[in-house]
C-alpha cells in the first residue's frame, strides 16, 4: 500500500489532505472530530486578537448551480474571520493538539498593520503547541478598511514587512496565504519568501458578485437589500487555482506550496500535486459533502499511487510543471512533429489538415 504521508517544512502530515481555513474549522469541537475522521492536517478558521470588531451577517452565502442538474458548482461567501474570543481559541487549540499529537494543526492568523499585534498573536498562539502558521494575506472582503487580508496581501512591500515581523518571533513553520486577485501572484509570494516565510498557500477565494435577482434587481447574497462583493470558491475556480499554483511552482522553485481552490476529489488533489502542491487544502468541498469525505479521498489516492507504481507522494509533486512552455515553443514542436510524422513539406500544409480536423470536431459536437 502506498505511503500517503508527506513532510513539509518539518511538519509530518499523515496524508496530504488538509481541511482549509473557513467554516469547517470553526471551533475545537469540529477540529477534533475532523482529526478523528482522518484528515492529515487542519488550518483553523482565521483568528485575531480582538474579536469584538468582527460582526457577521445573515445571510452570508450564495450558490451557483449547474443549469442541467442543479449541482453546486460555485459558492460565494461574505463571511468574516472568527468572531470567537482569542483566549477561547488558545484553549481549544491546545486541547486539539494534545488530543491529536500526530496530526498537523495550523493556525490561520490575521492582524492589522501593526508590528506589536502580529508579534503578540504569533507568540501567544505558538505557545499552545500548534504545528505551524498560515498568514492570511488574502481574505478578499470584509476588512479592507482595517488594512487586513487582501488589502495587505496585494502590496508586496507590506507583505515582506509583515512577514519579517512574524519571522522575528515565530518558532514554528510559517506559510503565507496568497490572494488570486492580483495580476501576478508570484510577486507578493516572492515578497513573503523574502520576508522569511517557509512556504506559500494558494489560492484564497476570488472576489466576485455571484449574481443578481432580476425580479428585484438586488445582488446576492442580499442583506437587507444590499450586499458586498465576496469570495468565490468551489469546483468552478479549480482551473484558475491550478494555473496559479503552477505559476508559483515555476516562480519559486523549491518553496513548498499548499494548494487549494475547488479541490473536491482525490483526482483533483493529484492535479494540484502535479502542479507543485505538497499538500492540498479542501474547504468548500467539505462544506458541501461533509467531513467524512476524507475516507474516500485517502482510499482513492492510495489506489491511484499503487496502480501507477508510485511509492511516495514526492514522486508526483511538480510532475506536470516542466510541461508548461511558451506558445511559440508549442508551434515549433507541433511543426516539427507534424513534418516528421506525415512527411509534410511545409507548415502551411500541416495547419490546413489541423483546421479541417477541428472544424469536423466542432460540427460533430
Amino acid at each position: 500500500m502506498a505511503d500517503l504521508s508527506i513532510e513539509v517544512n518539518g511538519m509530518k502530515f499523515p496524508n496530504p489532505f488538509v481541511l482549509g481555513s473557513g467554516p469547517p474549522g470553526t471551533n475545537g469541537r469540529v477540529i477534533n472530530r475532523s482529526f478523528e475522521l482522518g484528515w492529515g492536517g487542519i488550518v483553523c478558521k482565521t483568528i485575531s486578537l480582538d474579536n469584538s470588531k468582527v460582526h457577521n451577517t445573515v445571510p452570508r452565502y450564495a450558490r451557483l448551480k449547474s443549469r442541467t442538474d442543479q449541482a453546486v458548482i460555485g459558492f460565494q461567501n461574505i463571511e468574516l474571520i472568527s468572531d470567537r474570543s482569542f483566549d477561547t481559541w488558545l484553549e481549544e487549540l491546545e486541547d486539539c493538539k494534545q488530543k491529536h499529537p500526530d496530526k498537523m494543526l495550523i493556525a490561520s492568523v490575521m492582524e492589522e498593520y501593526n508590528k506589536d499585534a502580529w508579534c503578540e498573536i504569533i507568540e501567544r498562539t505558538q505557545a499552545t503547541g500548534i504545528d505551524g502558521f498560515e498568514l492570511n494575506f488574502s481574505c478578499p472582503h470584509g476588512l479592507p478598511e482595517r488594512k487586513m487580508g487582501m488589502a495587505m496581501g496585494e502590496n508586496p512591500d507590506i507583505v515582506e514587512e509583515v512577514t519579517s515581523w512574524v519571522m522575528s518571533v515565530a518558532k514554528k513553520p510559517v506559510w503565507a496565504k496568497m490572494t488570486p486577485n492580483v495580476g501576478d501572484i508570484t510577486v507578493p509570494a516572492k515578497a513573503a519568501i523574502k520576508g522569511g516565510a517557509d512556504g506559500i498557500s494558494a489560492i484564497n477565494t476570488i472576489l466576485c458578485v455571484l449574481g443578481v435577482d432580476i425580479n428585484t434587481g438586488r445582488p446576492m447574497p442580499t442583506v437587507e437589500g444590499y450586499t458586498v462583493p465576496g469570495g468565490y470558491s468551489g469546483q468552478a475556480v479549480r482551473p484558475i487555482a491550478l494555473r496559479q499554483v503552477m505559476e508559483l511552482s515555476r516562480g519559486l522553485p523549491g518553496v513548498p506550496i499548499s494548494g487549494m481552490g475547488g479541490a473536491e476529489t482525490w483526482e483533483d488533489a493529484v492535479q494540484f500535486m502535479m502542479m507543485g502542491s505538497s499538500t492540498v487544502q479542501i474547504c468548500t468541498g467539505a462544506m458541501l459533502q461533509g467531513y467524512a469525505m476524507i475516507k474516500g479521498l485517502c482510499e482513492g489516492l492510495s489506489k491511484f499511487l499503487d496502480e501507477k507504481g508510485y511509492k511516495s507522494l514526492d514522486e508526483i509533486v511538480g510532475k506536470s510543471v516542466p510541461y508548461f512552455s511558451t506558445h511559440a515553443d508549442l508551434v515549433e514542436r507541433q511543426r516539427a512533429a507534424g513534418i516528421a510524422k506525415a512527411g509534410l513539406a511545409n507548415r502551411d500544409e500541416m495547419w490546413k489538415g489541423d483546421i479541417a480536423k477541428e472544424t469536423e470536431m466542432l460540427t460533430n459536437d
